[in-house]
């Protein structure tokens, strides 16, 4: 049997999940540590504006600015600690504006993730989903009062009460559903055309991802399923989401969407989706490879049972 691991496609990696960048968590701590870092020749800062990264050339990469260029970048904004990368220190900047040559422009993250190499599109994914935390969580949520960043943007603190808030990360299941050989895909109600995906959904509190994966089918498609197994994940920063991707088996093939998410499900065989995968298919259009589904029906296409 040639499993999913054996068939997936190891010039394309999951987008998001390539980050070379070390970590040091004890480090980050250290106030003065993090500012000595902000000081340290060589230092890289990545400019966001609303959201969108600073790149240069044709082939795109990301354009990161020296110390000098970080005093014209906004009036007020704060690098965030990114790590580093032998021993270079990185940071993410949010800016109102920046004046960009000739050879550098602003763009998203989605069509970036398809141009830029692996390791790079790993740290955009980072940098974004902090950048984007830190802008939606200038107030306390427990008191009201405004926060402030600390610990090279790794927290923010209350200037009240001084609770502490860390970056929040939503887990969200996205599944693959089989049944004697075939796989259910599902139009939701605001795709265009014949783009079909597989289910997904956020997990709720208290719930397993086994039990998450199960509900989800069942609301959307009306499916029941069983052996439920994990298979990979993915960092999704839009804006910072965990996709955790599954396998189930359904019991039976019997789909009643709910209508309200999901416009149609329909089961479709290895032939039907490997001409998707292809592009060569006029009935079944599928996510395109920055996505973790498209990972996972390609390599179900092409697994042998």
């Amino acid at each position: 049997m040639t499993t999913w691991w054996d068939v997936r496609d190891a010039n394309r990696p999951l987008a998001f999940t390539s980050n070379p960048l070390a970590r040091p968590v004890t480090e980050a701590h250290d106030e003065a540590w993090v500012r000595a870092q902000l000081e340290a020749p060589g230092a890289r800062f990545l400019p966001l504006r609303r959201l969108e990264a600073l790149v240069a050339g044709e082939d795109p990469v990301l354009a990161w600015q020296d110390g000098s260029a970080l005093r014209g970048m906004a009036e007020g904004a704060f690098p965030v600690f990114l790590g580093t990368l032998e021993g270079v220190p990185h940071f993410a900047v949010a800016v109102n504006d920046l004046e960009t040559g000739e050879a550098s422009r602003f763009v998203d993250a989605r069509t970036l993730a398809a141009q830029l190499p692996a390791t790079e599109v790993g740290i955009l994914g980072q940098a974004r989903a902090l950048v984007d935390w830190h802008a939606r969580h200038q107030f306390c949520a427990q008191c009201g009062a405004p926060t402030e960043h600390i610990e090279g943007g790794a927290r923010r603190r209350c200037t009240r009460c001084d609770a502490r808030h860390y970056p929040r990360v939503d887990p969200s299941v996205i599944m693959l559903v089989e049944h004697e050989g075939r796989l259910l895909l599902a139009r939701r109600a605001t795709a265009p055309g014949n783009r079909r995906s597989c289910l997904a959904g956020f997990l709720e509190p208290g719930e397993s991802i086994e039990e998450a994966v199960a509900r989800e089918v069942f609301e959307e498609a009306g499916v029941v399923v069983r052996d439920v197994r994990y298979v990979t994940s993915q960092p999704w920063p839009f804006p910072s989401q965990l996709m955790i991707g599954c396998r189930a088996t359904a019991v039976t093939d019997a789909v009643t969407v709910d209508g309200i998410e999901i416009a149609s499900a329909e089961w479709f065989d290895r032939a039907e989706v490997r001409a998707a995968v292809e592009g060569r298919s006029a009935v079944l259009d599928i996510p395109g490879s920055i996505a973790i589904a498209y990972h996972l029906i390609r390599g179900w296409a092409y697994e042998t049972p």
